[in-house]
């Protein structure tokens, strides 16, 4: 049996761990959605049920049972409409909670059918016991398709209505004379509700298991082509920065290259120059070779081929290294240097965050042209930080986050044309191996400030991170 339900669905969540509470959450929606049918049929069919005995029953006892049929189903309705209005769109465990809160309404509906056996149950014709019958057969199979889709509500709902009536009959059974002649298939009872009973909740067990298999299908089907999409996506996007990592670096290493070439032809044509050629030509020989160097180590980070060292380092230490190599640079550019010192140490690969700092220094000393430039180290609450701070060009709030793609360089920004916008990439490739977070804040005009968090690094966790993003 299918349940045309199912076909419309809430979105698939994006793990496949949620496969279970998503299946199951959904069962309970699909049943609330045919449940409106089921409990409009059962109202329905109270008249024919009232009409069938009109003439051979007490009416206060029709009118009396067909007030609190009325009653179940007005409970039904309301169920329907809480459930709409508090529980339709929220998660599995809440659809759970509904079933287990306002399941007594379904209970109520069974127990009113059930009592109908007291009407008719050898009070009657046969033909209108019959019709009878048939009614209350029909009420406990008719809303089988939705109450099976929740199988605890279904066994509440089934055990329920059948406990009801083969109470009934055995009341009707005590109260008359099992010998009247009338009386000819008494010894049927409770035989053919108890084979009904069985059959209902077989029925059910296949109705469910063939709904959860087909919204499992549809979960899983859902998740591959996610996974088909992501995967095309990312392929696009593969191809995409592979263009333009090889136009940018064509167009960053054209100037020095083409400078090279000049001088050589020049050196050639005037060997008397060499002295004034000879620095210039080492200028752009070592301007290529940044280029190359930068390349060559984002590279080895994205293909997983960096064995890191992790050891206990010294801020102190690691701060004066630092400025050392960048002192000289700053002040030959006019700048003023200094270095703040809160006295720490951490776990990391000295090598790698030595080079993350450098180049957030570089940055900072190749975009300032006034003031000066700050390196500082500071103890807070969540631990050791190193700042970079700056007086320089800002950055606009715009591209702070764009500033860590490979090669990216705000356009008509002063001091980005000698630039191969690959310096911050690497910050970020190390900041996520190594586990030191990079946060920045700046104001255009005003200069930035650049912070690495100098969390203890994990050498398997790290090591693990420069696997996966070669993988």
């Amino acid at each position: 049996m299918a349940n045309p339900s199912i076909a419309s669905v809430t979105p698939v969540p994006a793990s496949a761990d949620e496969a279970e509470s998503w299946v199951r959450g959904e069962l309970i929606r699909s049943l609330m959605r045919s449940a409106r049918g089921s409990y409009i049929v059962s109202a329905a069919l109270m008249p024919a049920m009232v009409g069938l005995n009109w003439i051979y029953v007490p009416r206060w006892e029709l009118l009396t049972w067909l007030a609190a049929g009325l009653i179940a189903t007005a409970c039904r309705a309301w169920g329907a409409r809480v459930y709409a209005v508090r529980y339709a769109g929220r998660s599995a465990a809440a659809q759970q909670q509904f079933t287990e809160r306002y399941g007594f309404i379904w209970s109520t509906s069974a127990v009113v059918w059930g009592l109908s056996i007291l009407l008719f149950f050898e009070r009657t014709p046969q033909v209108n016991q019959f019709m009878s019958w048939l009614i209350v057969a029909g009420v406990g199979t008719f809303p089988l398709n939705g109450l099976a889709l929740h199988p605890p509500l279904l066994k509440r709902y089934v055990n329920t209505l059948f406990i009801t009536m083969l109470g009934a009959v055995l009341i009707r059974l005590v109260s008359i004379n099992l010998v009247e002649p009338h009386f000819q298939y008494g010894f049927l009872m409770p035989i053919l509700p108890i084979l009904h009973w069985f059959l209902l909740l077989r029925a059910g067990r296949h109705i469910h298991e063939t709904a959860r298999n087909s919204l499992e299908l549809l979960f899983h089907n859902h998740i591959l082509i996610k996974s088909l999409t992501q995967q095309r996506q990312a392929a696009v996007a593969a191809v995409a920065m592979k263009n333009r990592f090889l136009a940018s670096a064509a167009h960053d290493m054209r100037q020095p290259v083409l400078a090279l070439s000049l001088y050589a032809d020049w050196l050639r044509n005037e060997p008397e120059l060499v002295l004034e050629l000879a620095p210039k030509i080492v200028r752009a020989t070592h301007a290529v070779n940044a280029l190359f160097d930068s390349m060559f180590d984002l590279a080895r980070i994205d293909s997983g081929q960096v064995r890191l060292h992790i050891e206990r380092v010294d801020v102190a230490e690691l701060l004066h290294d630092l400025e050392l190599q960048y002192r000289p640079v700053a002040e030959s550019r006019g700048l003023d240097f200094r270095v703040h010192v809160t006295e720490g140490s951490f776990l990391t690969d000295p090598i790698r965050v030595r080079r993350m700092i450098g180049n957030l220094l570089a940055n900072a000393i190749k975009y300032t042209t006034d003031g000066g430039v700050l390196l500082a180290s500071r103890q807070t609450r969540d631990g050791l930080r190193v700042e970079v701070w700056d007086t320089g060009i800002g950055i606009a709030p715009e591209h702070l986050r764009d500033v860590f793609l490979e090669f990216y360089k705000v356009a008509d920004h002063a001091g980005t044309s000698d630039g191969f916008g690959l310096g911050l990439a690497i910050v970020a490739r190390l900041s996520h191996v190594l586990g030191h977070p990079v946060s920045v804040r700046s104001r255009l005009g005003s200069g930035s400030v650049f912070r690495v968090a100098l969390h203890d690094a994990d050498e398997a966790v790290a090591q693990a991170r420069v696997s996966a993003s070669g993988g």
